[in-house]
């Protein structure tokens, strides 16, 4: 990665964490979900409000480290409008991301996190608010815990 890619992406993880997008709760939320991080603290509810099988809005709550907070603000812009179908790609892609560090062909605002591959302890940081959200479209009322998955 070319040092004014690396800088890009540093700049757009800062921006997400320090003006998240989508933050706060929907009134109109008709599926939420809980997502924690114990090894770390992070913490993250997320707020959908499903049109069908797509999601019309999405916003997120929650505090922890710049990482977990930055990925779910940017997660918020990418899911919003998308099918429960599109989501679930999104984070095979997003998940292919920081485990490997393979940057995505679009150069979408993802590949910001490719870094977090060489951290594999922020892994768990940077997927804890797309677990809660999965769960939330899935309307699984068990709180995601990055325990118990194998990121």
């Amino acid at each position: 990665m070319s040092a004014e890619l690396s800088d890009l992406y540093q700049n757009v993880i800062l921006d997400h964490n320090r003006r998240p997008r989508n933050r706060g709760r929907i009134p109109s939320a008709n599926r939420s979900a809980h997502g924690d991080n114990p090894s770390c603290g992070d913490q993250c509810d997320v707020f959908l409000r499903l049109d069908g099988d797509r999601i019309a809005e999405i916003s997120f709550e929650g505090s922890g480290c710049a990482i977990s907070q930055a990925s779910a603000s940017l997660m918020t812009t990418q899911l919003k409008g998308k099918t429960a179908a599109e989501a679930e790609k999104l984070y095979g892609q997003f998940h292919e991301i920081v485990t490997t560090g393979k940057e995505p062909e679009d150069m979408s605002d993802l590949g910001a996190f490719a870094g977090v591959h060489a951290f594999p302890a922020r892994i768990k940081c940077a997927t804890l608010s797309w677990h809660a959200a999965l769960n939330a479209l899935r309307g699984d009322p068990v709180p995601a815990t990055t325990e118990s998955h194998l990121d």
